[in-house]
């Protein structure tokens, strides 16, 4: 970092004594290696900037975050790392520049994709007789997506209160035309042969279209009502092949090929056995959907001491671009006879088991849905101690 006062300090080297001089240079010296020990410190970037906005300065983490090295770019303009800034504005404290970004955030793509929170203090605003300027720069992508995971929180939580509502509001109403549609089904056994066919028609339908509807809001107090999770130990190999079982006829009428790949033994895994049936459900019947003309399902398990993966793979149709990140909205499908909600209750059964849900997809190859769930009761590995060398006696 460099400053006036060395400058200063050798115009007037001719007027100071020796012991003087060193212990000004002893100073000088101790000054320095203090503010570089605190800049190279702190998790804020520090970047100094010379009159014409070119780097003078930068601290280590200014030098992570805007993914460059100081030595390679001293005297290069600030104006390569951090675009769409009127540089020139700021330093002659323009006031309406200087109003603006006193404090702004910005989206930077290389080193990678981050979100920074930068100010910017002109040095002649604070009376320095340097020109120039000190920019703070802080990453806050974290605390944006604890933002994002907060609203998203609410969000699950006006869907769960809208749920109690539904199931009182609808629910009972629902049983009630019900039981009165089969009183009226009863009643045409007393009416003529030729009345009784058309009417039993339209009662049979609307008995169907009740019955639709009550398993939709079925549906949906399962994916947004929170069920904590009976944990025992289980074989997932088991749960799998017991929804494989499940849907042999589905997958045999769609042609579907399946292939499994996993280790010849597994441990036991804490779960909701249940609940993990019905997620592996979910994406099974995802992915053959996804495949209408036939096509292959290849499902991986891997395990690790942390927990056990599983991958359903398919070979459909992919996911497009432009609803990839809506597939966990509720109702949200392209598909006739989906509700669009099996997605969001797989999201949530794996969140109640602390685990992960990770998918990854490719127009006209496939679609990858990999569940991670996590032992309960993290495994250790115990590593063996090292047997020392015997020394030769002498």
């Amino acid at each position: 970092m460099k400053s006036k006062f060395l400058d200063k300090l050798i115009e007037h080297m001719d007027h100071i004594d020796p012991e003087s001089l060193q212990t000004q240079f002893l100073r000088l010296a101790r000054e320095k290696g203090l503010l570089d020990a605190i800049f190279e410190a702190i998790q804020e970037g520090v970047v100094v900037l010379d009159g014409k906005a070119c780097l003078t300065y930068a601290n280590r983490t200014a030098e992570r975050l805007l993914g460059f090295q100081m030595d390679e770019v001293q005297g290069e303009p600030i104006s390569r790392y951090l675009r769409d800034v009127e540089w020139e504005g700021i330093l002659n404290l323009t006031e309406g520049e200087w109003s603006k970004l006193v404090r702004s955030e910005i989206e930077v793509d290389y080193p990678e994709p981050r979100i920074l929170s930068f100010y910017i203090v002109p040095l002649a605003s604070v009376g320095s007789a340097e020109n120039g300027a000190v920019i703070i720069l802080r990453d806050i992508t974290s605390d944006r997506q604890r933002a994002e995971n907060r609203v998203e929180s609410e969000r699950t939580n006006a869907l769960k209160l809208l749920a109690s509502g539904v199931a009182h509001e609808i629910g009972n109403p629902l049983n009630a035309l019900t039981i009165h549609l089969q009183l009226l089904e009863r009643e045409l056994g007393g009416l003529p042969d030729e009345k009784q066919e058309s009417l039993r028609q339209l009662v049979d339908v609307a008995l169907s279209e009740v019955t639709r509807l009550d398993g939709i809001i079925t549906q949906f107090l399962h994916a947004v009502r929170p069920t904590r999770p009976r944990r025992v130990l289980t074989q997932i190999e088991t749960t799998l092949q017991e929804t494989l079982t499940l849907m042999k006829h589905d997958i045999e009428n769609r042609e579907i090929v399946v292939e499994i790949e996993r280790p010849q033994t597994l441990p036991p895994i804490r779960i909701d056995g249940d609940q993990i049936k019905q997620a592996f459900f979910n994406l099974t019947k995802n992915a053959i959907q996804a495949m209408p003309d036939g096509g292959r399902l290849t499902i991986s398990v891997i395990s690790s001491d942390r927990g056990i993966a599983v991958s359903f793979q398919d070979s459909g149709v992919g996911i497009d671009a432009g609803r990839f990140g809506r597939i966990f909205d509720p109702y949200h499908t392209t598909k006739s006879e989906g509700s669009g909600l099996g997605l969001m209750i797989v999201q949530r059964i794996i969140e109640d088991h602390d685990g992960q849900l990770e998918v990854t997809s490719e127009e006209n190859v496939g679609t990858t849905f990999t569940i991670f769930l996590p032992f309960s009761d993290r495994r250790m590995r115990v590593l063996k101690t090292p047997v020392p060398v015997a020394q030769e006696v002498e």
